[in-house]
C-alpha cells in the first residue's frame, strides 16, 4: 500500500515497499537501524531456532514422529554437506552451517508473502507504514552475515596457524618468498573479495526476486487481462522462486563451510 497522500504510481509504489522503516541512533548514516531488518531477523531466529529446540528436546529413541524426521534429515543433511568439504572437529562448524543455513533460508521465504499484505499487517498491527518484510533484501543484513564469516576465518587462522604462520602464508603463497609483494596483494585481495561475493550473491538474488514479484502482480491494475497474465506470471515465479530461495540459503552454507576449511588448512 502506498503511503497516504502519496501519487500512486509504478515508481512510488516499488520505492514504498522497498523503503526500510529506520531509526536513528547517532550522527551520519552509519548510526541509522533498519528496524523491520532488525525485528524480523530476530523474530525468525526466535522462530526457527525455538521450532528446532522444541522438536530435540522431546526426540526419542523409538520410531520418530514426522516432525522428528524431518529435524533429523535437515542435520544429516548438513552434516554431510560439512563431512564433504571440512576434514577436523565438526562441533562447531557443523551447528554454524545449520545455523546459517536455517535462518538465511527463513529470511529468504519472507519473500513468498504479498507485499501488499506485509505492509496491511505492519500499517495495521505494527501502526508502521513503511516495513520491508525480507531482511536479506536489505544488503546490511548480508553484510552482516558475510562480515561475521569472515571474522570467524581470520579468528580460526590465527587459533589455528598462529601469527607466524598466517603471516607466513599472506606473505609466502601462492609465488614463494622472493614474490612476498605479489604474494601479499594477492592474498589481500581474495580476502576482501570473500565477504563481498558472499554478501552480495545473496542480496542480489533477494532483491531482484522481490522487484520481479512486485511487477508481475502490478499488472493487476491494468485490468482484467493483465490480472489474469499478472497472476499465472506470478504463480510462476513464485515456484521457481522456491528453488532460488533454499538454493541460496545452500550456496551461503556451503561458501561459509569453504572458508572454515581454509581457515583449518595450509597452503
Amino acid at each position: 500500500m502506498a503511503a497516504a497522500g502519496q501519487e500512486l504510481n509504478p515508481t512510488s509504489y516499488i520505492s514504498h515497499h522497498l523503503t526500510n522503516r529506520t531509526v536513528s541512533l547517532g550522527e551520519g548514516p552509519f548510526w541509522t537501524l533498519h528496524l523491520d531488518t532488525w525485528l524480523t531477523a530476530v523474530f525468525l531466529a526466535v522462530v526457527g531456532f525455538g521450532f528446532l529446540w522444541w522438536i530435540v528436546r522431546g526426540a526419542t529413541a523409538g520410531v520418530p514422529n514426522k516432525r522428528q524426521a524431518f529435524v533429523e534429515m535437515l542435520f544429516d543433511f548438513v552434516d554431510d554437506q560439512v563431512k564433504g568439504i571440512f576434514h577436523g572437529n565438526r562441533a562447531f562448524v557443523a551447528p554454524l552451517a545449520l545455523t546459517v543455513f536455517v535462518w538465511v533460508l527463513l529470511m529468504n521465504a519472507m519473500d513468498f508473502i504479498p507485499v501488499d499484505l506485509a505492509a496491511l499487517v505492519s500499517s495495521h498491527v505494527l501502526q508502521q507504514h513503511e516495513w520491508k518484510p525480507v531482511p536479506t533484501s536489505d544488503v546490511n543484513t548480508t553484510f552482516a552475515l558475510a562480515l561475521s564469516v569472515w571474522g570467524l576465518m581470520i579468528f580460526y587462522n590465527l587459533k589455528v596457524k598462529g601469527i607466524g604462520g598466517w603471516t607466513h602464508e599472506l606473505f609466502c603463497t601462492p609465488f614463494g618468498a622472493w614474490f612476498f609483494p605479489l604474494n601479499f596483494l594477492f592474498n589481500l585481495v581474495e580476502y576482501i573479495s570473500k565477504p563481498l561475493s558472499h554478501s552480495l550473491r545473496l542480496y542480489g538474488n533477494i532483491y531482484a526476486g522481490e522487484i520481479i514479484f512486485m511487477l508481475l502482480w502490478m499488472w493487476a491494475a491494468t485490468g482484467l487481462v493483465g490480472s489474469l497474465f499478472g497472476g499465472v506470471l506470478a504463480l510462476g515465479w513464485a515456484i521457481f522462486h522456491i528453488l532460488i530461495v533454499a538454493l541460496q540459503a545452500y550456496i551461503f552454507m556451503m561458501l561459509t563451510i569453504v572458508y572454515m576449511s581454509m581457515a583449518h588448512e595450509s597452503h
